[in-house]
């Protein structure tokens, strides 16, 4: 349901820190971390920075952050700024046309369904994302914690 780009902004914003922490994390280390190809994420963190949700400082000591705190930053407000609002409209078959009044066959179960997402999704956090990633050993929070070495890519 969710798009490739959409679960790479997941996991590449679930790697920094808000910026009032004062921790930035430099790209190419989320690139390493999560696989995203370094284009790729380039082109995802500079539209969040246009957006707001993201802001980066060049050179040395550069890096990214967070302008909010990842406790209040939704999946859903993720998804729709990757994929618009329309994501959550698509027919679930796939088909151009479909609604209440011209259903698919799936129209009814996809619209529950869909309803459940889109609740999960608005109660699911960066926070959460972080907390799961965290636990796995997956994720690096902040570049100084790997320059401390607390944490190490797998």
């Amino acid at each position: 349901m969710l798009s490739t780009t959409t679960g790479y902004a997941i996991l590449a914003l679930s790697c920094m820190q808000s910026h009032e922490n004062g921790s930035l994390i430099m790209v190419k280390e989320i690139a390493a971390n999560t696989g995203i190809p370094k284009p790729y994420l380039h082109k995802l963190i500079h539209q969040f920075t246009k957006s707001g949700l993201v802001v980066s400082r060049r050179g040395y000591k550069g890096g990214v952050a967070l302008t909010k705190d990842p406790r209040y930053v939704t999946l859903l407000e993720i998804a729709n700024q990757v994929d618009g609002h329309q994501w959550t409209q698509k027919c679930l078959l796939g088909l151009a046309s479909c609604s209440d009044e011209r259903a698919c066959p799936a129209h009814q179960f996809w619209s529950q369904e869909r309803t459940e997402i889109f609740n999960q999704l608005s109660k699911t956090t960066l926070s959460d994302i972080q907390a799961f990633e965290q636990k796995n050993g997956k994720i690096v929070i902040s570049l100084d914690d790997i320059n401390k070495n607390e944490i190490r890519f797998q």
